[in-house]
């Protein structure tokens, strides 16, 4: 299976916050961004393997900035690493100035897909080979990312994560 790029995945979305998208002090409500991270989110994991895929889990959200009532927000998705049948996506959330368009980073989350066959179970995906630095710092970093959910999940044994264990200097 030939290896794909970051950028062959990369899903943007624009969306306006309404008032049915705000809480009660007029800001995004979270649950909505998380919502709308998770749709482009899977667009972006099925655009790498061309499958259906399913959300396994969300490694980080990070809330910034609050986004406002009538702002305008970009969300920008791609693929940073894929595992056996896993992909990590990364979202990237701006707020685009009214007037001169300048854009202001106000969130990102990880979010982690697997892609299944028509059975629901896991199947192969294609390898990423990164291009730019920013996205050969987020696929370095995934196997790490990936290795402390897996702990915190209790389906990896903390001696078993080399990727932790490397950064920490930890000997056995």
């Amino acid at each position: 299976m030939k290896a794909k790029t970051p950028k062959e995945s990369l899903t943007i979305e624009t969306k306006i916050v309404l008032p049915n998208d705000t809480n009660t002090l007029g800001n995004l409500f979270g649950g909505q961004l998380l919502a709308w991270m998770d749709e482009i989110a899977s667009i972006s994991a099925h655009r790498h393997c061309r499958r259906v895929v399913v959300t396994a889990s969300v490694n980080n959200v990070s809330f910034k900035n609050p986004i406002n009532h009538a702002d305008i927000i970009i969300l920008e998705a791609k693929v940073t690493r894929a595992f056996n049948s896993s992909m990590e996506v990364w979202v990237d959330v701006y707020v685009e100035h009214h007037v001169t368009g300048k854009r202001k980073k106000s969130n990102e989350a990880i979010y982690n897909f697997v892609a299944v066959d028509q059975n629901g179970g896991p199947i192969t995906v294609p390898a990423i080979q990164p291009e730019t630095e920013e996205e050969k710092l987020r696929f370095e970093g995934a196997l790490r990312r990936k290795q402390l959910s897996l702990i915190l999940a209790g389906k990896m044994k903390p001696e078993e994560a080399t990727e932790l264990k490397a950064i920490f200097d930890i000997v056995d």
